[in-house]
């Protein structure tokens, strides 16, 4: 009995072990402590709701011009931004540090006396404006594909730049980045620990006839889809606890239809029909004649891409921008209630 015992007791230790291991590979679902992060520009006076949002990176700040400190656009923006944590004090207000064509950053980070320098001014910027955190949006060390300066020493220096920062603004503060869909330029493993978590620009990956940010790939997917960036990024080393989905509230034209176009614009259009491709989970506009000209996010493909996220694990979603959704917020409210299962 004593031997029919042990092995019932070595059976049933091996199956709580088991169920264990599967309980821990679980991905956390839950929406409790899930992000939302809308980038709000400089332009423009539309003011965002922080019902629909837990996070506002503002858009932009910049590397000035003598590469060691922050320039601001539009800083009274910024200020009323800020002004509304006085009624939603859980809102987090970030600065955004960089964007498309903003350079001068691999001049600024060569330099450790630069880099220095420059980051005493990001903690000058987060006091003096009452903000929560820096969001470095550099694109991309090491390339000059946005017609910005460049380094093979850029990562390298990334990575230094990004530890000096939390050092300087300390670990209450919040630090993180924008990161390209495919996950290059950046050696995330280095600096994971540094950051809270990772923007990713899961879109521009494509223009008409193809998608710009469908989930799955498909006939109509040019380079990668949303899935294998992020694939690409949990490879990179980064935890999908730290990884946040980036979705584009604009879509790409071709022809009638404008290159860059907002989504409270896209709504607008006429002439045109609608199509689904159910393999990407992506919308897409096609003309008379049948061509795909334009690919854009639409709430079914907002939805899609909630669900998607929270069964990865990941922490939230981010989106720009937000005075491109239409006036009564279809696409932000889709994201809210899509991360949020309210």
């Amino acid at each position: 009995m004593k031997f029919i015992y042990s092995i019932m007791g070595v059976l049933l230790t091996a199956m709580l072990s088991t169920t264990q291991a599967q309980q821990k590979e679980i991905p956390n679902k839950n929406a409790k402590n899930k992000v939302i992060v809308a980038y709000v520009t400089s332009r423009g006076n539309v003011m965002p709701d922080p019902e629909f949002v837990t996070h506002i990176n503002y858009a932009f700040g910049h590397v000035n011009k003598t590469f060691d400190g922050v320039s601001i656009e539009n800083e009274d923006r910024l200020r009323r931004i800020v002004e509304l944590k006085a009624k939603y004090p859980l809102l987090k207000v970030l600065l955004s540090i960089g964007g498309w064509k903003s350079g001068r950053f691999s001049e600024m980070a060569a330099s450790e006396e630069n880099r220095h320098k420059f980051v005493n001014d990001c903690e000058r910027v987060v006091k003096d404006f009452k903000l929560d955190g820096i969001d470095i949006d550099w694109e991309y060390p090491t390339s000059s594909e946005a017609e910005i300066s460049s380094s093979p020493d850029d990562t390298k220096n990334y990575t230094l730049l990004m530890s000096e920062i939390r050092s300087k603004i300390g670990k209450k503060k919040l630090l993180t980045l924008a990161s390209v869909s495919d996950a290059k330029y950046i050696d995330f493993k280095a600096i994971t620990p540094i950051v809270d978590f990772v923007n990713v620009m899961t879109y521009d990956m494509g223009t008409p006839p193809n998608h710009h940010a469908g989930l799955y790939r498909s006939k109509y997917t040019k380079n990668i889809s949303v899935d294998e960036g992020v694939t690409a990024h949990l490879n990179a080393g980064i935890p999908a606890s730290k990884l946040v989905l980036g979705m584009p509230f604009y879509g790409h034209g071709k022809g009638d239809i404008a290159w860059y176009i907002d989504y409270k614009d896209i709504v607008k259009l006429s002439g045109y029909t609608k199509k689904w491709d159910d393999d990407a989970k992506a919308p897409y506009l096609t003309n008379d004649a049948g061509e795909f000209v334009l690919t854009y996010e639409d709430p079914k493909s907002i939805a899609i891409k909630c669900s998607y996220l929270l069964n990865k694990g990941m922490l939230g979603a981010m989106y720009w921008d937000y005075a491109a959704d239409t006036e009564d917020g279809e696409l932000r409210k889709a994201v809210y209630s899509g991360v949020m299962k309210k």
